[in-house]
């Protein structure tokens, strides 16, 4: 079974409920990773034949997608890290906001969610230590051979205020402001200290009406706004966080770059409040 034939088997409404972000990707788990097709609470088993499995379905789960997605990722690391390595770092740097090595060693160095980068053809390192993740390395091989954008416009939107963005509003809700929110909810002074690690910049929160505004350049030409508005009981209103980006800000990456990018800054946030 393919994914697309799983996917009329689901509601397709993208709720989140087996704990993907889409139909579809929940629809490639289970028919390409071997995910528990009974996660949707939707879908009717009994058309999945005997055990309630497609029967033609890859093993591993969770795993199987993962490792086909790692594949993918090492692939367009290798592809980006080619396209950089025909850049000429010392006419680049500036338009990037980075510092540059030298000719001797070659190498951009820039500040990222709090790490000191060092960026070279041969690699990316944070602090000395060469990053393993892939997704960083894309996130910052594709920010180089963007080449730093142009001019900011100094009015700052929402996601869904960008061309094209429908289908990455969702996923930039779920996986970065949702999750910044419930987990500082009644923690400002600590959503406070970790922005500071990631060298935010608190603005007037008055102007804002909200309890928490700073400004963090995520990469030296990607800045985002942060908005973050603690729950209130007595008014029945959840916590809830607003990312926002400089109108301009496809001039410096592509869509699937921010998000990943806010979604870092969100890890990062908690990660350094622990």
């Amino acid at each position: 079974m393919q994914p697309l034939e799983f996917l009329k088997l689901t509601p397709r409404t993208n709720c989140g409920e087996c704990g993907y972000a889409a139909c579809l990707a929940f629809a490639a788990a289970v028919t390409k990773g071997g995910e528990n097709p009974r996660k949707c609470p939707y879908v009717d088993v009994s058309c999945l034949g005997e055990g309630g499995a497609p029967s033609e379905m890859g093993a591993g789960g969770v795993s199987g997608v993962a490792g086909l997605l790692d594949e993918k990722d090492k692939a367009l690391v290798a592809h980006l890290k080619s396209k950089v390595r025909e850049i000429d770092f010392s006419l680049v740097a500036s338009k990037l906001g980075c510092g540059w090595s030298g000719p001797a060693t070659d190498q951009l160095r820039f500040r990222y969610l709090g790490y000191e980068v060092t960026l070279s053809r041969e690699g990316v390192f944070f602090g000395g230590k060469e990053v393993e993740e892939p997704r960083d390395q894309i996130l910052l091989y594709n920010y180089v051979h963007y080449g730093g954008g142009g001019v900011r416009s100094g009015e700052w939107v929402g996601m869904e205020s960008l061309p094209n963005s429908i289908s990455k509003v969702r996923t930039l809700r779920v996986y970065c402001e949702e999750r910044v929110a419930a987990y500082f909810c009644g923690k400002n002074a600590l959503l406070r200290e970790s922005a500071a690690r990631i060298d935010g910049v608190f603005e007037d929160i008055a102007e804002q009406s909200c309890n928490v505004s700073f400004q963090v350049a995520v990469l030296p030409c990607l800045p985002m706004k942060v908005l973050f508005w603690d729950e209130e009981r007595d008014e029945g209103f959840p916590p809830r966080v607003k990312v926002l980006f400089d109108r301009n800000v496809l001039a410096v990456l592509d869509l699937e770059s921010l998000v990943f990018a806010s979604e870092r800054m969100a890890e990062r946030l908690m990660e350094l409040s622990r």
